[in-house]
């Protein structure tokens, strides 16, 4: 063999041998550069009122919409395996044009906050702050004719914030995408007390199709019409950096980035040039792509997530918003 490469002129000097650190899984495992924790995982959970009140969730694997007390008990599971945190959504009974159920104090996202800080779980709790699931139109904010007022959704989006600070939230996670969203958080909480409540903006969030499970399991789809004039353009780049700046100038806590696997130029690009902690989101349509091939036996579903998950770690994501934390946090305590 060595006769043979000679003769085709390729020259494989001893020292460049990348392969040596391959050879066996002892091996690759002590040389990985990256590493999931379990720590690092966000569990989304979807909420809603009463009580023993599960609802399956057809288009998310493995997901229902929960009452506080089955909320409670997943929250207990979480916790158990080493689960950093949980992200709240709520699906109120009732809604109405303005949204103003977001900041009912005794609506389920309140509820249930109250509930987890009662029980003091090593969890992070995280309430997200939008509209889209209280609002009979299912836009992110406040209407005038058909398009969404920027300026007069902010303080309802602030209300709601203080609402779920009051409740427990240790984060509350703005993700309307309306300017000086943050700012008016920040200002709210501060305003209200709540100086200690940090902002995980979803800084860059594009208008993408991988949402739409998400819809589903929060009755959100809007009525008419679409989200692309708050949500970004998937094809800007550039901007979304600025939209994570300007985030950063009003006070957020943590950065976000959206949809993750269509994102990981940003994660990098974001992690380059932002000291802030950073957090991406593998959201619903990621998570059903996954799902759906691997039932089809396409793909082998533990692998797919797993090297979906570290790619985005890879990029400089220093947690993740995932639907599969809990299927993670159990293969990464099986392997310890």
């Amino acid at each position: 063999m060595r006769d043979l490469i000679a003769t085709r002129g390729v020259d494989l000097p001893g020292r460049e041998r990348p392969r040596r650190l391959r050879a066996n899984g002892a091996l690759r495992t002590l040389v990985r550069e990256t590493r999931l924790a379990s720590a690092a995982l966000v569990a989304p959970l979807f909420v809603v009122s009463g009580r023993g009140r599960r609802e399956e969730i057809s288009s998310l694997r493995g997901h229902a919409r929960l009452s506080p007390d089955l909320a409670l008990a997943e929250a207990h599971r979480l916790a158990g395996l080493g689960v950093g945190g949980v992200l709240l959504f709520g699906i109120p009974d009732a809604k109405d044009h303005y949204g103003h159920a977001a900041a009912d104090p005794d609506g389920p996202v309140s509820e249930t906050l109250r509930r987890l800080k009662a029980e003091k779980l090593p969890l992070a709790l995280v309430a997200d702050v939008c509209l889209c699931e209280y609002t009979t139109h299912g836009h992110c904010g406040v209407l005038e004719g058909e398009l969404v007022d920027n300026d007069a959704t902010l303080p309802l989006l602030a209300d709601a914030a203080i609402a779920y600070a009051e409740a427990g939230a240790d984060i509350v996670a703005p993700s309307a995408m309306m300017d000086g969203q943050v700012a008016a958080l920040r200002s709210g909480l501060d305003g209200a007390g709540f100086t200690g409540a940090a902002i995980m903006a979803y800084a860059s969030k594009h208008a993408s199709t991988f949402y739409s499970p998400f819809r589903e399991a929060a009755g959100s789809t809007p009525s008419f019409g679409d989200r692309k004039s708050y949500q970004m353009d998937p094809a800007n780049g550039r901007e979304a950096l600025r939209e994570m700046e300007l985030d950063a100038q009003e006070g957020a806590d943590i950065l976000m980035v959206k949809p993750a696997i269509t994102s990981l130029d940003l994660i990098a690009r974001a992690r380059d040039r932002f000291d802030l902690p950073l957090a991406a989101y593998q959201v619903s349509g990621e998570a059903a792509m996954i799902e759906a091939a691997a039932a089809r036996g396409w793909i082998d579903r533990r692998s797919a997530i797993l090297e979906t998950l570290t790619a985005i770690v890879r990029a400089g994501a220093g947690n993740v918003m995932t639907y599969f934390a809990s299927d993670v946090a159990t293969w990464l305590k099986e392997t310890a």
